[in-house]
């Protein structure tokens, strides 16, 4: 797959990183937070690779987790450079913006020119002394999961960039059915691209043959089934769940873990809430957000309560020994696809 094009169609905040690996002119820290772990992941390779030479251990060092000892990362980082323009030190998921950094706040307004630090988190506290030492003397961006729009035009960029082509029904068929994580998003490019190797256009068929779909997805596709009484097809999408062995309690979990968002959702959506805001308050992707609004059209509140109430009434015959797990979750189905079947 071409490297060029990796990076979604550029918010302010990513093209003002770009500027920085583009000029070698970088701030002397910078804070990288958010829940788009690709973006992360890809953003963190990129600056290591401009920042320190290949193989350079002398000059980098990397600390993962919340056991990250401050009194060793200042010591080190007071240690000069060893024949090289500067020191990399590289965070990860330290929890240091939430708690235990207070230390290295103090630390950074005095810290050598030539030491340099980079952050990544994914959660973090604006109000930590931390945060605000960080945001006056380095950059602070936050990597947020991308919209529908913005995947949409990434993943016709990287096709593109292949020399190929997709329509934009087929690229909305190909994220419904991998889900919106960016990183699994270019494992499943990389398997159409050399599945479709000799050939210009990528078609639906193409991504059916060759890509996984998410269980999310599958469950997703399982209730829209449910709610459009098209109890075949419902079954057998639990056949294939079982056949991928998942175990019949999961599924049932899974399938009343949907409801209990399309629940949500509608309810939010009665209140006037927008997608954006329903997407942060249900927790959502915006994309995936999107989905479940047109999805809880197909439910009332009433029915959403009945079916919830149902799916936790059939694991409490499981338990006691009523029902075998198969049989129960199939019943669950059949009980909730029935009635004026398509």
């Amino acid at each position: 797959m071409s490297k060029r094009g990796r990076f979604p169609y550029n918010t302010r905040v990513m093209k003002s990183l770009n500027e920085d690996l583009k000029t070698g002119q970088f701030k002397q820290i910078y804070l990288l937070y958010g829940q788009e772990a690709y973006l992360k992941k890809q953003y963190k390779e990129r600056f290591i690779k401009a920042m320190v030479s290949e193989g350079d251990t002398m000059n980098y060092a990397y600390y993962e987790g919340k056991n990250t000892d401050v009194k060793e990362v200042i010591d080190l980082a007071e240690t000069l450079p060893f024949f090289a323009e500067r020191r990399l030190i590289v965070f990860e998921n330290t929890g240091f913006f939430k708690s235990a950094g207070a230390e290295l706040a103090e630390y950074i307004p005095d810290m050598p020119d030539t030491t340099y630090f980079i952050f990544i988190e994914d959660e973090v506290d604006k109000r930590s002394k931390l945060y605000k030492a960080v945001k006056a003397k380095g950059h602070i961006v936050e990597l947020s999961v991308q919209d529908e729009n913005t995947l949409r035009k990434w993943v016709a960029g990287l096709v593109k960039k292949e020399k190929k082509q997709m329509s934009q029904t087929d690229i909305a068929y190909f994220l419904n059915k991998v889900g919106t994580d960016m990183e699994n998003i270019t494992k499943e490019l990389e398997k159409l691209f050399c599945y479709a190797l000799d050939r210009d256009t990528i078609t639906r068929d193409d991504v059916d043959a060759v890509c996984v779909t998410q269980i999310t997805s599958h469950i997703f596709e399982m209730v829209n089934s449910v709610a459009q009484k098209n109890q075949r097809r419902a079954l057998d999408l639990y056949y294939e769940l079982l056949a991928l062995k998942e175990p019949p309690m999961r599924i049932l979990y899974l399938m009343i873990r949907e409801y209990r968002i399309l629940y949500h959702v509608k309810a939010l959506v009665q209140q006037g809430f927008g997608r954006k805001e329903i997407a942060s308050k249900a927790g959502l992707h915006p994309y995936a957000a999107g989905r479940y609004m047109d999805e809880a059209k197909q439910f009332g509140m009433k029915e959403l309560r009945a079916v919830m109430e149902e799916g936790a009434d059939i694991e409490q015959r499981v338990k006691t020994g009523l029902l075998s797990d198969h049989l129960a979750v199939e019943l669950f189905i059949v009980k909730q696809s029935g009635k004026g079947q398509k």
